[in-house]
């Protein structure tokens, strides 16, 4: 099952249980650690950068994700025929799956990710919520999951309304609404159940006070199985549509290095309660006071990993399979060193005049920025046709430098030069949005959509 790379035990050969920009991103760190890739794909993905880039690839199914890559079946099929000892789910399909790394680990493959018991600590919120608590990080006040309606009634009159319902096992924005009355309490238990049931499989839903307008902070850590465990600093999500992120920057601007240096220590005490290993980010939210509260434990690799490497110089990604394949954390929390602002817009084939209405369709040119400080993570190229099956994501822009403001003109620039011709896409928007004066100012919260809108 294993081998030796640069004298560390390493796998054999490891599958990519995913798509996208995500797939070839994981398919260059293998590549530049020495080991083969396996690419899985669907019928419609059949020309996508992630199969001509791997060692091998397998087709595992037809268009629709249901049918290819949530196929547990032919993803393990594959994994066997090619004799991949190791699976790496990237993020979004498999990636929080519990059942799913069981199955894996049945079949003698290691999954490129936490424990099942982990995962299933931490992705049921609720529990996740109690197990912070008992370890000294803030929560809001909040219940456990709701069994009486009129029971949650009581609860929310004792928080104070705006409160929040949320899917346990949910995440991307599915299975939350706010309530700010008994009446629409009642009805948003009932259909957070249904999202709930419909996106994740499991119907149980809790609550929590809402924050209005509070900033999204997330702590990247990375742990091994030796109890080791760092943090790569903050990285502030607040722009958001829908809940779905949309501008990430690291480090946050309305972070002290005081408020800082708690929110680390916060999240490794969150990473060592779930006994967790691997790469995983400690969601909090940051009221106007600085007072900060745990929000959600994401269990895996996320979208917005490349600004956290670009202040901290981490291959996240390779210390992810570093740490699956048995080896300790390569460095200590005083080696980390962060320094610089990078800034990401997430580019999708949406059509911004028709609210961000999906817009499949072939990319007829296609000419990504460059130059010092600017990374673009893609999987399209000129020709390449964007399925309508899964996210529209096209590419991740992300601009590092020194200072924030040198960050955002970079940024600026980049989106400027990105030349996407054949789609509609997010470009303009974010063309637009980078130079609005709330943004250029740092002071915004999760609200900064609505006002933005506004004013457009």
């Amino acid at each position: 099952m294993w081998k030796k790379i640069n004298g560390k035990d390493m796998f054999k050969k490891v599958l990519i249980a995913n798509r996208g920009e995500v797939a070839v991103r994981i398919i260059r760190a293998c590549r530049e650690i020495g080991i083969p890739t396996v690419a899985v794909y669907s019928q419609a993905d059949a020309n996508s950068l992630h199969v001509s880039l791997a060692t091998e690839a397998y087709c595992i199914g037809p268009n629709e994700s249901s049918k290819s890559y949530l196929n547990i079946p032919a993803i393990i099929s594959a994994a066997l025929v090619s004799g991949a000892d190791a699976i790496h789910p990237g993020y979004g399909f498999m990636s929080e799956r519990a059942d799913f790394a069981e199955i894996c680990e049945e079949h003698n493959i290691k999954f490129i990710g936490p424990s099942p018991e982990s995962m299933k600590l931490m992705g049921d919120k609720a529990t996740a919520r109690k197990t912070m608590s008992s370890k000294n990080v803030p929560i809001t006040p909040g219940t456990g999951i709701i069994t009486d309606i009129e029971e949650a009634k009581k609860e929310a009159e004792k928080f104070g309304y705006p409160v929040i319902v949320k899917a346990t096992a949910g995440g991307g924005g599915k299975g939350m609404r706010v309530a700010n009355n008994p009446e629409e309490l009642e009805q948003n238990i009932t259909l957070c159940r249904q999202e709930a049931e419909k996106f994740f499989g499991n119907p149980d839903v809790y609550m929590e006070k809402y924050l209005v307008n509070p900033r999204h902070i997330e702590v990247q850590i990375i742990a091994d199985r030796f109890g080791n465990v760092v943090h790569l600093g903050e990285r502030d999500c607040s722009i958001q549509r829908r809940h779905q992120k949309l501008v990430e920057e690291a480090p946050s601007p309305a972070v002290s290095d005081d408020v800082r240096k708690k929110l680390g220590e916060a999240a490794v005490r969150a990473a060592k309660a779930a006994n967790y290993e691997g790469v995983g980010t400690i969601e909090f939210l940051l009221d106007k006071d600085k007072n900060f509260y745990f929000m959600e434990m994401n269990t895996r690799l996320q979208v917005e990993h490349g600004i956290s490497e670009m202040i901290s110089n981490i291959d996240i990604v390779r210390e992810q399979i570093n740490i699956a394949a048995g080896n300790p954390l390569s460095f200590k929390q005083e080696d980390i060193k962060l320094y610089g602002h990078a800034i990401e817009c997430r580019i999708n084939a949406e059509d911004p005049e028709r609210n961000f209405l999906p817009a499949p369709g072939e990319i007829n040119g296609y000419i990504p920025p460059g130059g010092f400080g600017v990374r673009v993570d893609s999987h399209v190229y000129s020709g390449y046709k964007i399925p309508p099956y899964y996210d529209s994501l096209i590419s991740k822009v992300m601009c590092w430098a020194p200072t924030r403001e040198e960050a955002r003109r970079r940024m600026y620039r980049a989106l400027k030069e990105y030349v996407i011709t054949g789609v509609k896409t997010t470009l303009p928007f974010y063309q637009d949005l980078i130079e609005d004066e709330v943004f250029i100012s740092g002071n915004f919260d999760t609200g900064f959509m609505n006002t933005y809108k506004q004013n457009k």
